[in-house]
């Protein structure tokens, strides 16, 4: 039985070096799969989910979604007409998915028995939830947390944006687009707490 999964942790986590060798391990075992990520996520190229891991430059091509998108449309008229046996949709950054998009997920599941293994972030830098991830928590068949680890050795939960300083910055836009300055530093809600 197909099930809905998502794998959240901060930024740094690995979460899509993760992907990535779900991919290859899938692959490596004759697997039909595809792969999307967001557009309004440019990271590494426009139709590459790449890692960030230790310098590497681990990549793949992948399908980019738009926010009107419909995902249930898409795959299914894929599987018929190219009468692929898709098994899994693994997808990037999907905090940046709509709700309805992510409900069509799960129709994708529950009606193509298709798994779909979705990679991203909980909270943004305010340490609110995306749309993308709300919906996850709520509909998810099951949930992962991919650890990683603040300066102060605690489970890191908020994406602390910087400024060009290195001033921890408590608003502005939820997501930033084009060329931008700014950094993330993965904080535990302890550390990030005594900054705001």
């Amino acid at each position: 039985m197909a099930k809905l999964v998502f794998r959240y942790g901060s930024m740094g986590s690995t979460k899509s070096l993760n992907l990535l060798t779900t991919a290859y391990n899938l692959e490596e075992n004759d697997i039909s799969i595809i792969c999307f990520k967001p557009d309004v996520y440019s990271k590494g190229g426009i139709n590459d989910i790449v890692t960030r891991i230790i310098g590497t430059s681990v990549k793949r091509e992948c399908r980019l979604l738009l926010p009107t998108d419909n995902l249930y449309d898409i795959i299914y008229n894929h599987v018929i007409t190219t009468n692929d046996d898709v098994k899994y949709i693994l997808i990037d950054e999907c905090h940046f998915l709509k709700e309805k998009q992510i409900n069509q997920l799960s129709k994708i599941v529950d009606e193509l028995n298709i798994d779909v293994i979705c990679f991203g972030l909980r909270t943004d830098f305010t340490s609110h939830l995306f749309e993308g991830s709300r919906r996850l928590f709520e509909i998810s068949d099951k949930i992962e947390e991919i650890k990683s680890y603040c300066q102060c050795g605690s489970r890191t939960i908020v994406n602390a944006r910087l400024s060009e300083q290195g001033d921890i910055l408590v608003d502005g836009e939820q997501v930033l687009l084009g060329e931008n300055k700014e950094l993330y530093l993965p904080l535990c809600r302890k550390c990030w707490g005594k900054i705001n």
